[in-house]
């Protein structure tokens, strides 16, 4: 089994300071769901790990949560895509858990719950926090320039990240992974 992991927010749909606390705010970036599609056609899961702290903030419950999630997945059932789980982590940055990215336990949990080791699996986020918890399980960071994306490219090779593949958006990033993949 292939298996591709992707950040929400910043990767999949447009990022806000704001938080996305509704359907209505969830938009996705274009090209984002037809490259998930491409990544299904191709044989890969494709599973979300996304911090979302809106929770714990309060602006938005559980349920609203899930009404998003199935916006997104409606969405991409339209272009004929699926992402197979959507892995979260609810808490604040200062509660301290272990699933919040950048520390591992969202992407150990994806490994534990489908049976897979990570190792060099794809991980496509903004932030550095995503590039960090991907790298900290040995899955290989790869950034996209939407959301935060262009600004965590600044710190890359400060951060120990100089030779992280950089693409504008998820629709390159999944091109060059394809391309790569019919080359080996």
């Amino acid at each position: 089994m292939r298996l591709v992991i992707l950040d929400r927010d910043g990767v999949i749909n447009e990022d806000s300071d704001a938080y996305i606390k509704s359907p209505d705010e969830w938009i996705p970036i274009p090209g984002s769901l037809e490259a998930i599609a491409r990544l299904n056609r191709a044989d890969y899961r494709v599973v979300v790990a996304t911090n979302q702290s809106g929770l714990a903030r309060g602006l938005f419950d559980a349920d609203m949560l899930s009404r998003i999630h199935e916006k997104m997945h409606r969405a991409l059932a339209d272009v004929g895509g699926v992402i197979d789980a959507v892995f979260f982590c609810p808490h604040g940055p200062d509660e301290d858990c272990d699933c919040r990215k950048p520390k591992a336990g969202l992407l150990q949990d994806i490994a534990r719950r489908l049976n897979v080791s990570l190792r060099d699996v794809p991980a496509i986020g903004d932030s550095l926090r995503d590039l960090q918890a991907a790298r900290s399980v040995g899955a290989q960071p790869i950034l996209v320039l939407t959301g935060k994306g262009a600004q965590t490219q600044q710190c890359l090779r400060a951060e120990g990240f100089g030779t992280t593949p950089v693409f504008a958006d998820l629709a390159a990033g999944v091109d060059a992974l394809l391309a790569e993949q019919a080359g080996a």
